[in-house]
């Protein structure tokens, strides 16, 4: 495919898919990181985390030639000539406002080291207000007027299917400020936009609030469901049923309809305090209240099942809590604003004892918290255990045999945290199982053949 030779600027998971995506796509991609031993592995073809999909696609186009890693940025700089940042913009240090320093460097050292006109394309999230500065600060620094434009192109991966994602997303926004970077851009997404992908043309700073809009959204509704939950443990309510019947209403819809444990990782909590800062920056008061509130809840979603499991073990002094899952959501080794690591140190603050079992996440654990306990096996992790606590969503979990695990633990006792598991299963199994939202025993036997199941997608190993 003849086009634009092409840099990513940052190989963590937006950018090391991002990158081979494109290589796919059949352009000439060179990514760049500050991390060598990062860069070593993806030059060899190996995913520093957990992706579904991406180390065939590394492999394939490292083989092809399109796919080249460095950690010398002149020299990727100069070979390209569009340039995806896609850098992480963490919260700052004592502060809910979010880090930008990364993308500011990233976008001063193309200017620096470009040799030929060429387009900036900003992928990091950043506040409202971000792109605007870097763009003026590259038209003062051009010799040339717009010698290198700058666009803004945000993101929407999921991790665990940031790869479909990345070929076939649900949509693209384009905030330019040029004619020419709306067709450049129009040029690399051209097999997606042409399958039919909606695509909105817009100005940076709309582009820039897409997605700091959208991941607080998908915050509010999923605090929102879960504050439901709450509602129904104080009223003997189903929250499965509510979910079931808001979700049937298209105005509302059941993605992220789930109550639970509430969000994490390393992009919506970050993002909705970043979104909330900046608010309150603009003087938009109600929506910084908002979000705060929405944060508040979702923290709170932890604390119920802190208080739920000392209830059920009369206190978690000397007890051993066995949590079934790390990473923040199924489908990826993610332990970034892990709810359950929360739940663990909580836990161990009150006295009890944590194992932890993940099957991909475990071997971050070591890396942010090497105090907590991880087993190998799910039979070690439950061996003698007085409560389980399923904390991620994954498919192995919802297969466990209730009657083969009562065997190891020393109280069959469980916390369905995720609502993945067949409470009459594990019920007649011997086990007491709560759910958070979910009514007792008494009241499911009286309303389980009229109420609806809650369609849940629970993502696997393979």
């Amino acid at each position: 495919m003849n086009g634009p030779v092409i840099s990513v600027i940052g190989t963590g998971h937006l950018g090391a898919t991002h990158a081979a995506c494109l290589a796919e796509l059949g352009f000439q991609v060179h990514a760049f990181d500050t991390d060598e031993a990062k860069i070593e592995d993806l030059s060899r073809g190996v995913a520093p985390f957990f992706e579904p999909g991406l180390a065939p696609l590394l492999r394939a186009h490292l083989a092809t030639g399109r796919l080249q890693f460095s950690t010398d940025l002149r020299d990727v700089v100069r070979k390209c000539d569009v340039h995806f940042i896609c850098v992480g913009t963490p919260q700052a240090s004592g502060s809910l406002a979010a880090d930008t320093s990364a993308v500011t460097e990233a976008v001063r050292s193309i200017a620096r080291f470009a040799q030929r006109p060429g387009l900036i394309v900003g992928k990091s999230t950043v506040p409202v207000g971000t792109a605007e500065c870097l763009a003026a600060a590259l038209d003062q620094a051009s010799r040339s007027g717009r010698a290198l434009d700058l666009a803004w192109n945000p993101e929407f991966l999921r991790e665990g299917h940031a790869v479909a994602d990345t070929l076939a997303p649900d949509r693209f926004v384009f905030g330019v400020r040029t004619e020419s970077a709306e067709v450049r851009l129009r040029r690399i997404y051209e097999r997606a936009i042409n399958a039919g992908t909606p695509t909105i043309v817009t100005d940076l700073t709309s582009a820039q609030l897409v997605k700091m809009a959208a991941n607080s959204f998908l915050a509010t509704k999923i605090s929102f469901i879960n504050a439901v939950s709450e509602m129904c443990d104080a009223v003997g309510a189903d929250v499965l049923d509510v979910a079931v019947a808001l979700g049937l209403d298209a105005r509302i819809g059941t993605g992220a309809l789930r109550p639970g444990l509430g969000f994490g990782g390393g992009c919506i909590p970050k993002d909705t305090r970043a979104f909330a800062h900046r608010a309150a920056e603009a003087g938009v008061v109600d929506m910084a209240a908002l979000l705060r509130r929405v944060d508040a809840i979702n923290m709170r979603c932890r604390m119920r099942i802190v208080e739920l499991a000392s209830q059920l073990t009369d206190g978690l002094a000397e007890r051993t809590v066995t949590l079934l899952g790390a990473s923040f959501k199924a489908g990826s080794d993610d332990i970034r604003d892990s709810p359950a690591l929360a739940l663990a140190n909580a836990i161990l603050d009150e006295g009890g004892q944590v194992r932890i079992f993940d099957p991909v996440a475990s071997a971050n654990i070591p890396f942010v918290q090497p105090f907590l306990h991880c087993s190998d096996t799910l039979e070690a992790a439950v061996a003698d255990s007085d409560l389980l606590i399923v904390c991620t969503e994954w498919g192995d979990f919802a297969d466990i045999d209730p009657f083969e695990l009562s065997r190891h633990v020393r109280h069959p006792r469980v916390i369905d945290a995720r609502h993945i598991l067949d409470a009459d299963q594990w019920r007649d199994a011997g086990w007491l199982y709560r759910a958070p939202g979910r009514p007792t025993a008494d009241r499911e036997i009286r309303t389980k053949r009229t109420a609806p199941s809650f369609p849940l997608t629970v993502t696997g190993l393979s």
